[in-house]
């Protein structure tokens, strides 16, 4: 059984500490996997999922903690067992606009390793695609459009995305998913160019 959580807002992260700390592969996998849990997970249950020893993710979900990104959660009724849960379901990186070169390289190594993750994804599906049942391949969609807009225009669409993606976050529907739901990754940036 978990304690009841009042749901917290997304969780910023700014220190070139925990930047470093959090660009690990392993790490952010791990951090994914918890922030869609409601009641937490143990560090064999991480495991499984990183394809690390129990061992080896117990090692990366104690650094996390360090960084005050995991903690532990309430056992679920087998007081030897650690359950490891997140602060918040959400997180984004934002050194800040006047940060100083060591947090900037620190942002740039975390977004580059997330960076990897979502194209080693996409790669994964390219691999695959042939063999998906023909109603998710045609419901895949990977979409690059150059918009127009201005800075509060930007903001407006980020907030009317999100609130777009906001009910089918699998931490709030994995309780009673509709029949035929499985995980999907939504990878949504919006970068200002030249």
């Amino acid at each position: 059984m978990t304690e009841a959580r009042a749901e917290q807002r997304r969780m910023r992260i700014s220190d070139p500490q925990v930047m470093r700390a959090l660009a690990h592969p392993a790490r952010l996998s791990i951090m994914e996997h918890l922030s869609t849990l409601e009641g937490g997970a143990t560090a064999t249950e991480c495991a499984e999922l990183v394809g690390l020893s129990p061992s080896a993710t117990s090692y990366h979900l104690r650094a996390l903690a360090r960084f005050g990104l995991v903690e532990q959660a309430p056992s679920r009724g087998d007081a030897r067992e650690r359950v490891w849960r997140t602060f918040s379901q959400s997180w984004m990186v934002d050194a800040g606009r006047d940060a100083g070169p060591e947090a900037r390289a620190a942002e740039a190594t975390l977004v580059e390793a997330h960076t990897a993750r979502d194209a080693e994804r996409t790669r994964d599906w390219l691999r695959r695609a042939g063999d998906e049942p023909p109603e998710w391949y045609a419901a895949t969609l990977s979409n690059d459009t150059l918009l127009l807009v201005t800075a509060e225009e930007l903001a407006e669409l980020n907030e009317r995305v999100m609130e777009l993606l906001a009910p089918y976050r699998q931490r709030t529907r994995q309780a009673d998913p509709p029949a035929g739901a499985r995980t999907v990754a939504a990878h949504y940036k919006v970068v200002p160019l030249p």
